[in-house]
């Protein structure tokens, strides 16, 4: 629907409803108007019945929106470690340089599949450490 302001994504664990409001009138039948705090003055004020679920909650353990503070500065990025391997898919038409990415947060370690040139561009440090193998060795070997 255009022009329709929603609350927030449907998922599979993105919450339902907001609040709880105060009613302050029945309009109709089915639709009522709310209180809304000020920043939700976007809102339109009225509600058909299929959008609102009584609340029964203890009063008390409501914490107004104010009081939560969500900052935005509250997230973390994963950093590159180190390129663990390298393959070549091959799609209908192209060829795909990939490289196995071992990344490291604050939380977690995981390794993940990239494209080379992605991983290049955002960070070249990672393939200026790489080891390029020396063909010398096999000589020096035999020799031995």
């Amino acid at each position: 629907m255009k022009g329709v302001m929603r609350f927030g994504k449907k998922g599979k664990l993105s919450p339902r409803y907001i609040g709880p409001y105060k009613i302050s009138k029945r309009v109709g039948n089915v639709v009522y108007e709310l209180e809304l705090p000020q920043e939700l003055a976007a809102i339109h004020l009225l509600f058909h019945v299929s959008m609102l679920k009584k609340c029964m909650g203890d009063p008390s353990l409501i914490i107004p929106t104010e009081d939560i503070g969500i900052k935005d500065s509250l997230s973390y990025e994963d950093i590159p470690v180190q390129i663990l391997d390298r393959q070549v898919r091959k799609l209908r038409t192209n060829e795909v340089a990939l490289v196995k990415v071992f990344w490291r947060n604050q939380f977690v370690e995981k390794d993940t599949w990239e494209a080379e040139e992605e991983m290049k561009r955002r960070y070249p440090h990672l393939f200026e450490l790489e080891e390029i193998p020396d063909q010398g060795t096999n000589s020096l070997l035999s020799t031995l």
